[in-house]
C-alpha cells in the first residue's frame, strides 16, 4: 500500500538520487586517484604532484561550485528546478569527459572545476526539489536518504577505485553520468516553480503525477500573501523576514560547523591519514570498512527521523563526533611523544573512526541538508540554499585546502580541532535548532516567524 501510494515520489527520489550517488563518487575521488598519480605506472601525468596540487584537486571544486550555486539559485526560480538540473546533469557529464582525456595537472584541475560546477547545480536543486514534490510524512525520510546515496557513491569509489586503473575510474563516472541525464528528462518539474508562476493548472497537474491532490491548498499556502518573481525581492524577503532569516541562521550555522568538522577531510585523505597513524589495517581496506560503516550510519538514519525526530538525532551524532575526535587526537598525541602505548593500540584509528563516520551519517551529516529543504519559503528556498552551501563551501574549502599545512602544527592538533567543532555544533543544537518533525512546510514557516 505504502508503495502504492507514493510510487511515482518514489520513482522520481530515485532519479534524482542518482545525482547525489554522482556527487559521493566525485568526492571521494581523491581517496583512490592521489595515490595513483604518485605512481608512475599507473598516472596519466608525466610526472608527481607536491602537497599542494594534490590537496588542489580535492578542494577545487569548491571554487567554481561558490558561484554556480547563485547562479543556480536564480535559474530555479525563473527557469525551474528541472531545467536546471538537466543542465547540472551534464555538466558533470563534461567534467568526466575532460577527467578521462587529462594528461597533465592542468587539464585535471580543469575536469575538476568543472565537477564543482555539476556538483553546485545539484548541491542546490536536489534538496530544493525533493522537499518541494513529497509528501509531508515521507518529506524527511527522502531528504535524509540523500546521505545514504551519496555515502554510496562514496563507498563504490573507495571500495572499486584502488583496484581498477584511472581510466576504468572515469569511465564508470561517464557511464553513470549518461543515465542521470536521462534520468533527468524523466522527472516533472515541481508543482512550487509553477506556484511562483502563478499557474495553477500546471500545478494540479504535476500534484495529479505525484499523487498528491489533496496537497493542492498546501502548496498554494506555500506561496498566498504574495508571489515574487523579481530577484532582489527574492533576496529582500531572505533576509527581511523573520522565518528566512532564522532559517538561513540555524542552517547555515549548522552545515558550515559539519564542513568544519572534519568530515571532508578525512573522507579526501583518508588513506594518508592511516599513513599517518602507522594503523596495522591496510589502507585501502580500513577505508571500505569505513565506507561500509558510512552506509549502515546513513541507512539507519531515515528509520529514526521520523520518529525521535531532528534534534535528537543531531545531539547525538555530534556529542558522539566530538567524543571520537578528541580520542583521535590522543592517539595522534601519545604518537607524536613516542609513547610505547601506541604499538599496542594500532587498531585504534579504524574504530575510532567507524564510530565518527557511523555517528555521523546517522544524523550530523544527514540532518543540516534536510533542514535546509524545509526552512525557507518557497520563492527564497532556492536562494536560501545557495546562500548555505556557499558558506559550507567555503568552508570545506579552506579546511581542505590548509589540511596538510595544518599537519605540521601536528596531527593532534588539527584533530582536536575537529573535536571542538562538533562541541560547538552540539551547543548550537541544544540552543537553536528547532524540531520540525511531522509539520508541512507552511508550518514550519509558521512557527519560524514566532
Amino acid at each position: 500500500m505504502f508503495i502504492l501510494r507514493y510510487q511515482s515520489q518514489i520513482f522520481i527520489t530515485i532519479c534524482v538520487y542518482i545525482g547525489q550517488m554522482l556527487a559521493g563518487y566525485l568526492l571521494s575521488w581523491t581517496a583512490p586517484v592521489v595515490p595513483k598519480l604518485e605512481d608512475p605506472s599507473q598516472s596519466p601525468l608525466s610526472r608527481s604532484l607536491n602537497d599542494v596540487e594534490k590537496s588542489l584537486l580535492a578542494s577545487v571544486i569548491y571554487i567554481t561550485g561558490f558561484p554556480g550555486v547563485f547562479f543556480t539559485s536564480w535559474f530555479a526560480n525563473y527557469k525551474g528546478r528541472k531545467p536546471g538540473l538537466i543542465i547540472g546533469a551534464f555538466v558533470i557529464l563534461i567534467s568526466f569527459l575532460i577527467l578521462v582525456l587529462a594528461t597533465n595537472f592542468t587539464t585535471l584541475l580543469i575536469g575538476r572545476l568543472v565537477t564543482g560546477l555539476g556538483l553546485s547545480f545539484g548541491g542546490v536543486l536536489t534538496t530544493v526539489y525533493l522537499g518541494e514534490i513529497t509528501s509531508t510524512n515521507i518529506r524527511g525520510i527522502v531528504l535524509t536518504g540523500l546521505g545514504i546515496i551519496q555515502t554510496l557513491g562514496s563507498l563504490f569509489m573507495v571500495a572499486v577505485g584502488p583496484y581498477v586503473s584511472y581510466a576504468v575510474i572515469c569511465y564508470i563516472g561517464l557511464i553513470i553520468s549518461a543515465i542521470y541525464v536521462i534520468a533527468m528528462f524523466l522527472i516533472p518539474e515541481s508543482p512550487v516553480f509553477y506556484v511562483l508562476k502563478d499557474d495553477e493548472t500546471k500545478v494540479q497537474t504535476v500534484l495529479k503525477i505525484l499523487n498528491r491532490e489533496s496537497a493542492i491548498q498546501e502548496v498554494v499556502d506555500l506561496n498566498k500573501n504574495k508571489v515574487v518573481t523579481n530577484a532582489k525581492e527574492d533576496w529582500k524577503e531572505l533576509f527581511t523576514l523573520k522565518c528566512n532569516r532564522m532559517g538561513l541562521f540555524v542552517t547555515a550555522t549548522i552545515m558550515a560547523l559539519h564542513y568544519v568538522s572534519g568530515i571532508l577531510v578525512i573522507s579526501f585523505f583518508v588513506t594518508t591519514i592511516f599513513q599517518a597513524a602507522g594503523s596495522s589495517i591496510e589502507p585501502n581496506v580500513a577505508s571500505i570498512i569505513i565506507g561500509c560503516t558510512q552506509l549502515v550510519g546513513s541507512s539507519l538514519a531515515p528509520f529514526f527521523i521520523e520518529r525521535s525526530g531532528r534534534r535528537i538525532l543531531l545531539l547525538i551524532s555530534t556529542a558522539i563526533c566530538c567524543i571520537s575526535m578528541t580520542l583521535f587526537g590522543v592517539y595522534f598525541y601519545l604518537s607524536h611523544i613516542e609513547s610505547p602505548i601506541v604499538e599496542h593500540i594500532k587498531w585504534l584509528p579504524l574504530t575510532l573512526l567507524i564510530i565518527f563516520f557511523l555517528s555521523n551519517n546517522m544524523g550530523f551529516g544527514t540532518i543540516p541538508s534536510t533542514l535546509t529543504g524545509e526552512m525557507f519559503s518557497c520563492n527564497v528556498r532556492s536562494k536560501g540554499t545557495a546562500v548555505v552551501i556557499a558558506i559550507s563551501w567555503i568552508c570545506g574549502f579552506t579546511v581542505t585546502t590548509l589540511f596538510n599545512s595544518m599537519l605540521t602544527l601536528g596531527a593532534h592538533f588539527v584533530f582536536w580541532f575537529f573535536a571542538f567543532t562538533c562541541c560547538l555544533a552540539f551547543l548550537f543544537t541544544v540552543f537553536f535548532v528547532p524540531e520540525t518533525k511531522g509539520k508541512s512546510l507552511v508550518e514550519i514557516q509558521e512557527m519560524l516567524s514566532k
